[in-house]
């Protein structure tokens, strides 16, 4: 394949993630296809397409991590931006993650977590002044936020990934592995520290359990989907990363299918 073919296969990848994600049925607190703007969601997700090509191009042209390529992606990204809240809005987390992740694995396929690593501990110097509430919220109550949780080299990606097939309860439990251990600013937002605290300890119980695949482990689920509905909590955070994770995963699976036998 060419470049931009390559660049454009990138880009549908990491969108088919994000819908994948966002059809996830029973993910608690979080949007799925019963939701009133679950049609909305999925035609903005397809809006990320043109922007995570160019994304990926930059990339590929330059090679490696620079401060140049990354304010040129953060140019990018934030005209991406705008062009998905035309289409309905939504997506912020998924950009910023999805953007690092395409423009590592044009880069270098083979180790895209440790290049995105390097790509986030970049400065973007175009990048606006204003602090966002993901950023309010790490620095109220220290957590990483999704700039910490790249700098780090995505590790409740790492923690997803070995749990992913494509059964849906496998991507249930690997959402709730990263919901128990995250401290995902928006729930800190929504919730404060002690709904924080409330949420992760309730999805390590449903792991504990078994998982979602077993009746005790469904029957919790479900109960939880409730609560945080009823509460008005949403762990946005985890669901962006569970869209890094299966992204992620679809690249080694096509890697593996390109491989000779």
């Amino acid at each position: 394949m060419t470049g931009s073919h390559e660049d454009e296969e990138l880009a549908r990848t990491a969108v088919t993630a994000l819908t994948e994600q966002l059809a996830l049925t029973s993910k608690p607190g979080l949007p799925d296809p019963s939701h009133p703007d679950h049609h909305t969601l999925r035609w903005s997700a397809k809006a990320l397409a043109p922007g995570l090509a160019a994304i990926a191009a930059a990339a590929r042209r330059t090679g490696e991590p620079t401060p140049a390529l990354r304010a040129e992606l953060g140019a990018i990204a934030r005209g991406t931006e705008h062009s998905v809240c035309l289409a309905g809005g939504g997506h912020r987390g998924a950009l910023w993650t999805l953007g690092l992740l395409v423009a590592a694995a044009a880069m270098t396929p083979a180790d895209v977590l440790p290049t995105a690593k390097r790509l986030a501990a970049l400065p973007d110097r175009g990048a606006p002044r204003r602090p966002s509430r993901g950023s309010t919220m790490s620095a109220k109550y220290g957590a990483q936020g999704a700039r910490g949780e790249a700098r780090a080299g995505f590790p409740h990606i790492r923690r997803a990934l070995p749990l992913l097939t494509e059964s849906p309860a496998s991507r249930r439990d690997a959402l709730l592995t990263i919901m128990s251990t995250l401290r995902d600013t928006e729930l800190l937002y929504t919730a404060g520290p002690h709904g924080l605290h409330h949420v992760q300890a309730r999805a390590a119980d449903i792991l504990s359990t078994g998982g979602t695949d077993t009746l005790a482990g469904a029957r919790a689920l479900s109960a939880l989907n409730t609560d945080l509905h009823e509460r008005g909590w949403t762990p946005r955070g985890s669901a962006t990363l569970l869209t890094g994770a299966l992204f992620v995963s679809a690249l080694t699976s096509q890697r593996r299918g390109h491989d000779p036998a």
